[in-house]
């Protein structure tokens, strides 16, 4: 097959595999250094396993209402949107260390919520970018960047302990975070032609009209 037209066709999928490379190995940069910071400000191992609670805590809070939104916003700007909010809540927690651990708690939380809306949109936008017969490919090479950031991270965070600050590591994840953004950027907007036609307006009342068809499903799968 043409060398050409392999790079064409698999040009925007390398984009994306690079933006959540660098995202995976921030994220694990971040969560040792917030580990260390957290136990050097209150010596409590009870404070740091707090932080693990807050993951799957703000997966609960956000999954019953962010498919409604995750369903009918832009795939492509929302993890944008994510990826720099993100990035301006691990930049802030350098300031708020010294002020309140329950602050610094409410600030996690709310980029563990972020992270939980990122996946189900990523893997929405994925599944409508990457064609059929290229997904066993991706799949594998997303497998092989998620296992590579599981090795990668921990070592680069250990360099950065080495060189100076654990908050310097937080600093440079959110960089990377802020990079993952950009990146995203010059994805292609897969949604900007899609017809709007029979497509209802984002409201309130469409949110609430969502939550009691989940809460719905939720108690007939509890039920049954």
């Amino acid at each position: 097959m043409n060398i050409n037209k392999i790079l064409k066709s698999w040009k925007y999928p390398f984009i994306l595999l690079a933006g959540i490379g660098i995202s995976n190995v921030g994220a694990w940069v971040y969560l040792l250094a917030l580990n260390l910071i957290v136990f050097e400000q209150t010596g409590s191992p009870l404070a740091v396993a707090g932080l693990y609670i807050l993951i799957p805590l703000a997966t609960i809070v956000t999954n019953f209402w962010s498919g409604s939104l995750i369903d009918r916003l832009n795939k492509r700007s929302l993890m944008v949107v994510l990826d720099l909010f993100r990035a301006l809540c691990i930049f802030s927690l350098p300031w708020v260390l010294d002020a309140s651990i329950w602050l610094l708690y409410m600030i996690v939380f709310l980029i563990n919520m972020a992270t939980s809306m990122f996946n189900p949109t990523s893997m929405s936008y994925i599944t409508r970018l990457i064609p059929a017969e290229q997904r066993k490919r991706f799949n594998s090479l997303r497998s092989l960047m998620d296992s590579g950031a599981f090795l990668i991270g921990p070592a680069i965070a250990g360099v950065l302990f080495m060189m100076g600050d654990p908050v310097l590591a937080i600093l440079i994840n959110a960089g990377a975070l802020f990079l993952s953004g950009i990146i995203t950027l010059l994805m292609p907007n897969l949604e900007k032609q899609t017809s709007s036609i029979g497509r209802e307006e984002w409201s309130w009342r469409l949110i609430r009209s969502d939550f009691n068809t989940v809460m719905a499903f939720s108690v007939i799968m509890c039920t049954s």
